[in-house]
């Protein structure tokens, strides 16, 4: 599941059709904030760029409805957009135009009750991320009550690249203990071997920064859908 992050630039969508064609299975939609809590340098640098472009929720919905993506697409943002939006107004926006999911990183599982009935009436999936420093009992209730699947992330660091597996196989293990809900692996997967690795013990992989700091670099279509598929290959 490769992300991007959505008005970057102003061919984004085409990027997202890329993806697709290069054997994407999903794509996180990645709406820009100002205050991130989880991104690293390259993410806040698209994120700063889309919205230098006026890139907001509602650009980025009107413009995912005339793309009539075959894959499920997934939005991940943070609280205070929804929030301000309307949260029963997001949920049904996102729906609509096109969005099946919504990972939402600084919402508490305790503090999302009122987002989640939102999902549950506009039939977006409420899914919920499990860090290292996650306890044990905590990850097990989180692996009951996501939607979709459980997002799984392999350090205790903001997105970019990495050199190891982190703890991704210790953390997966965990939520297998408590449910069969699929579990993607996230967060430092920028090679196809590590990508490899990471299926190897997952059932999906979560591939950011690799695919957009191609992306804030010029790279043509031809060029996101050939990395994609190099990922695609190798974890085939």
């Amino acid at each position: 599941m490769p992300y991007v992050v959505a008005g970057a630039t102003p061919d984004w969508t085409r990027h997202v059709e890329a993806a697709a064609l290069g054997g994407a299975d999903a794509i996180e939609i990645g709406v820009p904030f100002s205050d991130p809590m989880m991104d690293g340098v390259v993410i806040q640098e698209a994120s700063q760029r889309a919205l230098e472009r006026g890139t907001t929720l509602e650009s980025i919905c009107e413009e995912l409805e005339s793309l009539g993506a075959e894959i499920p697409l997934i939005a991940m943002t943070y609280y205070n957009l929804f929030l301000h939006y309307g949260l029963g107004r997001a949920a049904d926006r996102i729906r609509t135009a096109g969005l099946s999911g919504a990972i939402v990183p600084d919402l508490p599982l305790e503090e999302s009750g009122e987002w989640r009935t939102a999902c549950d009436a506009s039939d977006v999936a409420t899914i919920y991320m499990v860090a290292p420093s996650t306890p044990a009992p905590r990850a097990r209730e989180i692996a009951t009550r996501t939607q979709g699947f459980a997002y799984a992330t392999t350090r205790m660091a903001v997105t970019g690249a990495a050199s190891d597996d982190g703890d991704g196989p210790r953390v997966v293990a965990t939520l297998r203990q408590a449910s069969d809900v699929p579990i993607y692996v996230g967060i430092g997967i920028t090679t196809p071997d590590q990508a490899t690795r990471a299926a190897s013990y997952s059932d999906g992989v979560i591939v950011g920064s690799a695919l957009v700091k191609l992306i804030l670099n010029g790279a043509s279509t031809s060029e996101v859908e050939r990395l994609i598929g190099s990922f695609r290959t190798a974890i085939d």
